[in-house]
C-alpha cells in the first residue's frame, strides 16, 4: 500500500489550486480517500470524532452484501444448468453466474460512477460516497438476462433524477437502486416480468416442464403455492432477482449490518413485523392464492427480506428519529403484503412500499419531533 500512496502523493500536486488538473481534483480525491482514510476534516456543519467515515461505512454495506451475491452467483448457474438439462458441479454453476453476472456489475459501477464524476467536477466538489452501495445494488435487483444498455440507461436515470438533481448523497428523498429498477419495471415491463427473464437458458432450448416464472409471479397466474418447496425458499434455489432470492444470505448480512452498527434494528424489526401482522390479517379472509399463504412465508417471498435489510435501512432515505423508525418500518412491511395481495400486476410489493414511505418518512419525522416538543412544553409548563 505504501507504494500507492508514493504515487498519489507524487501526482497529487497536479490537481491541486494552481496545478494542470485543478479541475479533476474531485475524481483524484475519490480515489485517495477511498484507498485511504482521508487526512482532512469537515469545516462546516456539525463535527463528529469517529474512527469510520463515509466510505468506510458503504463499504462494509458492501461487504454485507457479499452473501447474497455470491449465492446468487451460484444460484444463476445452477438454474441454467437445471433448464438445459445439463450436470453441474458447485464451482461450475458460480462460474457461470459469476460471469453472467459480472458484466452488469461493470455497467453500473461504470456508468453510475461516471455521472457522478461528472457532476462533482462541475459543481467542484468531492466525489459522493453514496454510490459504493448503489451501484452494488442495482444489478443485484435485476433480471440476470436484462440488457446492459437498459442497465445503463436506468442507472442514468436514479443517479440524476433519484439523487443528484436533490442535491447528491444525503440529500435525495428516493432510494436510487429501487429508482432504476422502477424505471426499467415501469419503461420496460416485458423484461422485468415473465416466465423465463430470470433465468439465463443461453440459445439451448429448455427441458420440458421447466418454468422459470418466480414464486409470486404463479401466485399472480393463480397456480397454488407448493408449501413443499418453503426450503428453497428460505435457501434460495429458486428463481428470483440475484440478491434476493436466498432470504438465508440476506440474514447473514443483516447480522453483519446490525452488529457493526451500520443499519438501524428498529426499522429492519419493523419491516418484518409489519408483513408479518398484515399476512396474518389476510389469513382471515383467505379470499385468493396470495391471501391463503401463511404469514410467515410472505417474508421468504420476492424481495421482502432484500428490501427489509438493505433498502428500507437506508440512512439518507430512511426516517430519522426512532419512533418513526417504528412507524415508518412497520408501515412498509404492510404495504408490501397488501400490494402483493390485491394487485396481482404488481405481486413484488417491496419496491413500491418502500419508494412510497421514503416519500413519507420526513413526514412522519416531523409530527414525531413536534410531539415531542409538545410533550416538554407540557412538563416546562407543570
Amino acid at each position: 500500500m505504501k507504494l500507492f500512496k508514493n504515487i498519489l502523493a507524487s501526482v497529487k500536486p497536479h490537481f491541486e489550486k494552481g496545478g494542470k488538473l485543478e479541475k479533476m481534483y474531485p475524481a483524484y480525491d475519490a480515489f485517495e480517500t477511498f484507498l485511504f482514510v482521508p487526512d482532512h476534516t469537515t469545516h462546516a456543519g456539525s463535527h463528529i470524532r469517529d474512527a469510520i467515515d463515509l466510505k468506510r461505512t458503504m463499504i462494509t454495506v458492501v461487504l454485507a452484501l457479499m452473501p447474497a451475491l455470491f449465492f446468487g452467483m451460484w444460484n444463476v448457474g445452477q438454474l441454467h444448468f437445471t433448464a438445459i438439462g445439463e450436470e453441474f458441479t458447485l464451482m461450475s454453476a458460480f462460474t457461470f453466474g459469476a460471469l453472467k453476472m459480472l458484466p452488469l456489475i461493470i455497467v453500473s459501477y461504470a456508468v453510475g460512477l461516471g455521472v457522478e464524476f461528472a457532476f462533482a467536477i462541475s459543481r467542484g466538489h468531492s466525489v459522493n460516497e453514496g454510490y459504493l452501495v448503489t451501484g452494488m445494488l442495482i444489478p443485484m435487483t435485476m433480471p440476470i438476462d436484462v440488457p446492459l444498455w437498459m442497465l445503463a440507461v436506468s442507472v442514468v436515470f436514479a443517479v440524476i433524477i433519484g439523487k443528484e438533481v436533490f442535491g447528491g448523497t444525503g440529500m435525495n428523498i428516493l432510494n436510487p437502486a429501487l429508482t432504476a429498477r422502477a424505471f426499467l419495471f415501469f419503461a420496460y415491463p416485458s423484461f422485468m416480468s415473465g416466465d423465463k427473464v430470470w433465468i439465463n437458458t443461453g440459445d439451448s432450448a429448455t427441458v420440458d416442464g421447466f418454468s422459470g416464472a418466480t414464486p409470486l409471479a404463479d401466485l399472480a397466474a393463480n397456480i397454488p403455492l407448493d408449501m413443499s418447496l418453503i426450503g428453497s425458499f428460505f435457501y434460495g434455489n429458486i428463481a428470483g432477482s440475484v440478491g434476493e432470492t436466498s432470504t438465508l444470505a440476506i440474514l447473514i448480512g443483516a447480522g453483519i449490518l446490525l452488529v457493526t452498527g451500520i443499519a438501524s434494528w428498529r426499522t429492519m424489526i419493523s419491516v418484518f413485523i409489519g408483513g408479518y401482522v398484515m399476512g396474518l390479517l389476510f389469513n382471515l379472509w383467505g379470499a385468493n392464492e396470495f391471501m391463503m399463504i401463511p404469514s410467515y412465508v410472505h417474508l421468504l417471498l420476492g424481495g421482502f427480506a432484500f428490501g427489509a435489510v438493505f433498502m428500507a435501512t437506508d440512512p439518507v432515505t430512511a426516517a430519522q428519529t426512532n419512533t418513526a423508525k417504528y412507524i415508518v418500518g412497520f408501515l412498509i412491511g404492510m404495504l408490501a403484503i397488501l400490494i402483493r395481495v390485491f394487485n396481482p400486476a404488481y405481486p413484488e410489493g417491496m419496491m413500491l412500499a418502500i419508494l412510497f414511505m421514503n416519500v413519507f418518512a420526513p413526514l412522519v419525522d416531523h409530527y414525531v419531533v413536534g410531539a415531542n416538543i409538545k410533550r416538554r412544553l407540557k412538563r416546562v409548563k407543570v
